[in-house]
């Protein structure tokens, strides 16, 4: 939202124009408005009809991961949307196969779930290939369903594939809306659609949000299959003492501290994603799928070993989502003195980059203090939440500036003129000012920022708005 303002000021140091302080101050709220429940778009069909694609072309960017092979979206995630002023959640889904065993089971299962629990339903078969058995299995599901369902005709790339489309009012579900996901044709009338069968606010009984969502995240065999199970009291999680057992997302609701968590057991990551093939290569982007679609991560780190590279890939994953952040430290009973020695200097010399993040040392094994995890997420979680009014915001930042002035640049002293906190989950700030501020200078008010309003746990990203130099007019 950030990018599209003038970031000019008046030779007094006040905006140019009043409006844009408005602009600015949509998202400041003050009374928790911020977080009003949206309602749920749920994007199902069999694999291979281009839901992702469409996915991605709803919500206006590249997240769903999209390729040719069928069967790479297996877990259900959510990315938030927002057409014609109006927000509402997308939920991708795996591929619907009414007679599916094992593995397409439970990707069944997800997505009958998300049926279930939508506003509002976009049904997606191929028109090229035209309304398959499986098309009318789940046809016939919907049909009985009283959510609002829309049948959505992919692939129509040109008029030659619009005279197909006919047929699919035989699945008894309406007027199929013919779209083009890939080339984006007719995907705005299919919005204005979903718009007027959305409902303004969740249906009741769907919780605004749903449970907070849990990443469990970390190298092959470090414990997340375990502290899964251990935290849910059941065998929720396949454990093996082979690395690699979990590929796929092991999405379970757990009840910790009287109420429900959404966790998910992710795949370990051991090489890089441009490095990786075959199975581990989609293992490694539904891990990182999973990440993005988290709120908070909780990344186990073997303290019985050095950390390792792995360990801080998966760390800088979750940094650059920009998710809360809780590291546990694992099989802590298998720790010595001169371990715990050497493992406080690997934390200060290679946790560096995330100093603000929860820590916890448990046992996923033996259940030693994974009691204290619910405290640490909710710590980091209230800190990626949370929000600073633009006022109290601006006399803070005043009182630091004057008592720290940021560093002289070509001869001149920069001015920070107006600051204002653009967007939360990661809390971001945009400080407007007439010069450039150094990288140390954004790091030192970053500091002072943690100290007076407590981030613990989340990242914080501040970003600079230099304003426009005037040109001298002449007379």
């Amino acid at each position: 939202m950030t990018e599209q303002f003038t970031t000019e000021f008046a030779g007094d140091g006040t905006w140019s124009e009043e409006s844009d302080w408005e602009v600015l101050d949509l998202e400041d709220g003050g009374d928790g408005e911020a977080h009003v429940p949206v309602p749920t778009l749920a994007v199902v069909g069999r694999p291979n009809v281009g839901k992702s694609t469409l996915v991605n072309r709803i919500i206006g960017r590249r997240e769903a991961v999209v390729e040719d092979i069928p069967g790479v979206t297996r877990d259900r995630v959510s990315y938030e949307a927002n057409w014609s002023g109006r927000r509402f959640m997308v939920q991708d889904t795996g591929g619907w196969e009414p007679d599916a065993k094992g593995l397409q089971q439970s990707v069944a299962r997800q997505a009958e779930l998300a049926m279930q629990t939508a506003d509002a339903i976009l049904l997606v078969v191929d028109a090229v290939v035209g309304a398959t058995a499986t098309d009318e299995a789940v046809a016939k599901v919907l049909r009985r369903s009283k959510t609002p369902v829309l049948l959505v005709a992919n692939k129509v790339d040109d008029g030659r594939t619009e005279s197909e489309v006919a047929a699919l009012w035989s699945l008894g579900l309406g007027q199929p809306h013919s779209v083009s996901a890939t080339h984006g044709r007719g995907t705005g009338d299919l919005l204005d659609e979903v718009l007027a069968a959305l409902p303004e606010t969740p249906r009741e009984g769907i919780p605004g949000g749903g449970p907070r969502r849990v990443a469990l995240v970390g190298k092959p065999n470090v414990g997340k299959s375990s502290l899964l199970n251990k935290l849910s009291g059941d065998e929720r999680s396949v454990v093996h003492n082979v690395a690699g057992t979990t590929v796929d997302p092991v999405d379970s609701i757990v009840e910790l501290g009287g109420r429900p968590w959404r966790f998910v057991d992710t795949a370990g990551l051991r090489k890089r994603v441009s490095h990786a093939s075959g199975a581990e290569f989609y293992a490694s982007l539904r891990t990182k799928s999973a990440i993005e679609a988290a709120e908070v991560a909780i990344l186990l780190i073997d303290a019985s070993e050095p950390i390792s590279e792995q360990d801080l890939r998966v760390l800088s994953m979750v940094a650059d989502a920009g998710r809360a952040l809780v590291i546990a430290f694992n099989k802590w009973d298998l720790v010595d003195e001169d371990r715990r020695l050497q493992l406080d200097r690997e934390v200060d010399r290679d946790l560096v980059r995330v100093p603000w993040a929860q820590r916890v040392n448990i046992s996923a094994q033996t259940g030693r203090a994974v009691q204290k995890l619910v405290p640490a997420l909710d710590t980091a979680l209230e800190s990626w939440d949370k929000r600073i009014p633009t006022g109290r915001l601006n006399t803070w930042l005043k009182e630091v500036v004057a008592a720290t002035p940021p560093p002289m640049r070509g001869g001149r002293l920069p001015r920070v003129m107006f600051a204002t906190q653009a967007g939360t989950r990661p809390p971001t700030f945009v400080l407007f000012t007439t010069g450039f501020l150094e990288a140390g200078y954004r790091r030192f008010l970053e500091r002072r920022l943690r100290e007076e309003f407590n981030f613990d746990g989340s990242p914080v990203r501040i970003s600079v708005r230099v304003r426009e130099k005037r040109e001298r007019r002449s007379r």
